[in-house]
């Protein structure tokens, strides 16, 4: 049976990629991708045109490092604060993540919350908040991938904007120069879990006055091009695999045209149907995830709706265990075919209750 795969992380990949990583992992050079030596001359330039195509697709300015750790991105809630915060740092509260990343934070200094939506169930982005001039960063996670909501514009910020884009990195265009520090897992829009990317303008680093631990310093990683300790050498090149593809179908604006045609598609959907309703503010609506539930005379069917799509080969649209309902996560290589089977199905769910 055919499966339509909307996991919310690890995610679908282009088939493109895994084909390309499954060749190299059999056979690269004589050695498995799985065997060779991270020092080695392949896998340096492997690890170079990574880099190189992350920051050509990416538009990554001069002064900026791009740099690929082990660890994922929660291993970056704790880096961000031993590397930037001295004193104070400002946090909007947008979900579970967020609210992770701020608890971390603590450990080092005096943490803000600028702004929370946890009072309404993190349903929409708050608006209305100051950026405080005296903290040493604020930080933002653009994707909520529980809740389903979504920050789309690069704001401004009069102190360094540090932004968690674990979900919607490469999903759409970034003026990276507005932030002082972007960072992500990449197993949702990028390759395969255990691998982390951050993106540092290198002006910001080097300000506090403790001592930080080798492994957890930007700098350590930044002076040995990634290579200070053996880096999770197969995830990296599904990375370069999967650039490789973002490229190879027209860049970042493309793919973000692919994404609103994709979420519109399903958010149509739920808004004109009877059964379903989403559970994200409108505006705020996520193009990576979109969390929709059944309407309340209807909730007795959402076990019944599930195993329907389930037996017809969809599969990871279960909500998140703290919010419960329907979670479908539209990543860059979810192909819009897939949306629409999903769309059909509910159709077909809403005309057996009719």
């Amino acid at each position: 049976m055919k499966k339509y795969n909307f996991n919310a992380g690890p995610a679908i990949l282009p088939r493109e990629v895994i084909d390309g990583t499954m060749y190299a992992v059999n056979g690269y050079d004589g050695l498995s991708l799985m065997e060779i030596s991270h020092r080695s001359k392949e896998f340096g330039g492997i690890l170079k045109d990574t880099v190189s195509l992350f920051r050509e697709l990416l538009d990554v300015p001069y002064g900026y490092s791009v740099i690929f750790l082990g660890g994922g991105a929660s291993l970056q809630f704790c880096m961000v604060p031993y590397n930037l915060l001295e004193t104070r740092a400002a946090y909007l509260n947008t979900g579970s993540w967020a609210k992770k990343a701020m608890k971390e934070a603590k450990f080092f200094g005096d943490v803000v919350e600028v702004a929370s939506s946890e009072d309404s169930d993190y349903t929409f982005i708050p608006k209305d908040y100051a950026i405080p001039t005296d903290v040493d960063y604020f930080h933002v996670t653009t994707n909520n991938t529980i809740f389903g909501t979504e920050l789309f514009t690069d704001i401004y910020s009069p102190v360094p904007l540090v932004a968690d884009m674990s979900s919607d990195i490469f999903s759409r265009p970034v003026d990276v120069g507005k932030y002082g520090l972007i960072y992500g897992g990449v197993q949702k829009n990028l390759g395969t879990a255990g691998l982390a990317f951050v993106v540092v303008r290198d002006d910001i680093l080097g300000k506090v006055s403790r001592s930080i631990p080798t492994m957890l310093d930007y700098g350590t990683h930044i002076k040995a091009g990634s290579l200070y300790n053996t880096p999770p050498v197969v995830p990296i090149y599904s990375v370069f695999k999967n650039l490789e593809w973002i490229k190879s179908v027209g860049g970042v604006g493309e793919i973000n045209a692919r994404n609103r045609r994709k979420a519109a598609l399903l958010y149509d959907a739920i808004d004109a149907s009877r059964i379903f309703r989403g559970t994200a503010s409108v505006g705020d609506r996520s193009l990576m995830n979109v969390c929709f539930v059944m309407k309340d005379e209807y909730k007795e069917l959402e076990g019944r709706f599930a195993d329907y799509v389930s037996a017809r080969g969809v599969v990871g649209i279960k909500g998140h265990r703290s919010v419960g309902g329907f979670r479908a996560s539209l990543y860059n290589a979810l192909p819009e075919e897939y949306v629409g089977v999903l769309v059909s199905l509910m159709k077909e769910s809403e005309r057996e209750v009719a």
